[in-house]
């Protein structure tokens, strides 16, 4: 089944080159923006990305690599977005040409903080693309692992499952096993959400917590995702699947997650200013968690955990206060 015949990733950073990677093992040829010329020049002469996972074999031969996001849009028929949600507007903002017949698949777990929107719904609103046309790549997946080889899950939703099915048969490989959704909405939501718990999880790392208070608190969180997307999107869904509990439980638990090493360094005593720029890496729980708070003013969905997040990052209240306050919570 081929639907479509050229796809393009948009972003230079660690998802977006292992989505390349994946792409390239059944491709022949992918397209490629990034801003930074020089890390282009370098993955045509020597197969990696200099900057991000730079352990993950690339096939230069493959790769059209351009800076010149119009040139790489307009070629394409599927665009994949893997910028963070923070910078999603600033990229797509230079876009002369229109997007709104192409397939444009998400592969970002942010929100847009410009608008509390998820990416799908800004992308319908702001771009005129219909639903049918937006897919979401989730599950728990690190870029990291990509990189070694590592056999990894991934769900792809789309309200076509056709198109779903088809990019699903473009990404699997033999380290890469996929399967299909309906749900965009609630995934996209979920994958926000779990950034904002592997914070929580950080945190409660740096503080000295041990791994009995962190089932306890994953235990809690899943639940606090269902309360939050079966509010916001009500469909039948099981919120067991690895696209949601996967998803989480591998923010929450996996050295790989710079959300979880965010919130590490701010246990540990680090302002939240001083961790960014340590980390070199965009923690979108960051920027998750106060459009989060603020959509779910319109709800008041009971989220202890996010609402102690939002404390921390965002009132700075102690974190030894805070997780204290929020032990006493969970169950």
């Amino acid at each position: 089944m081929s639907l479509f015949k050229n796809i393009a990733v948009i972003g230079g950073g660690s998802w977006a080159t292992a989505i390349v990677k994946m792409l390239s093992e059944n491709q022949q040829s992918v397209s490629w923006w990034m801003r930074n010329e020089d890390n282009i020049a370098h993955i045509k002469r020597y197969g990696n990305n200099p900057n991000y996972i730079s352990a993950a074999e690339l096939f230069p031969d493959k790769l059209t690599i351009d800076s010149d996001i119009n040139a790489i849009v307009d070629a394409a028929d599927c665009i994949v977005l893997a910028v963070p949600s923070a910078f999603l507007a600033r990229t797509l903002e230079s876009l002369s040409a229109s997007i709104k017949d192409k397939f444009v698949v998400s592969a970002i777990k942010g929100i847009v903080p410009e608008n509390n929107t998820i990416i799908g719904d800004y992308l319908h609103e702001n771009y005129h693309i219909p639903y049918e046309n937006i897919g979401v790549i989730t599950g728990p997946c690190h870029a990291e692992e990509v990189a070694l080889e590592r056999l990894s899950y991934l769900t792809v939703a789309c309200e076509d499952v056709r198109k779903a099915e088809w990019f699903a048969e473009q990404i699997t490989c033999r380290y890469i096993k996929t399967n299909v959704s309906e749900d965009i909405f609630g995934t996209e939501i979920a994958a926000v959400l779990k950034n904002v718990v592997a914070i929580a999880s950080g945190v409660c790392r740096g503080l000295g917590y041990g791994d009995n208070f962190q089932a306890v608190l994953a235990s809690n969180a899943i639940r606090e995702i269902k309360r939050f997307v079966d509010t916001v999107h009500p469909i039948k869904r099981d919120i067991k699947e690895s696209a949601y509990l996967g998803d989480l439980l591998v923010t929450v638990y996996s050295q790989f997650s710079r959300n979880r090493t965010f919130g590490n360094m701010i246990g540990k005593g680090y302002s939240v200013k001083s961790a960014q720029l340590e980390m070199n890496m965009v923690a979108e729980g960051y920027y998750a968690v106060k459009c989060i708070k603020e959509i779910n003013e319109q709800y008041n969905i009971e989220m202890p955990i996010t609402i102690a997040v939002y404390h921390i990052l965002y009132e700075k209240i102690s974190p030894v206060i805070e997780m204290r306050l929020l032990s006493d919570r969970l169950n």
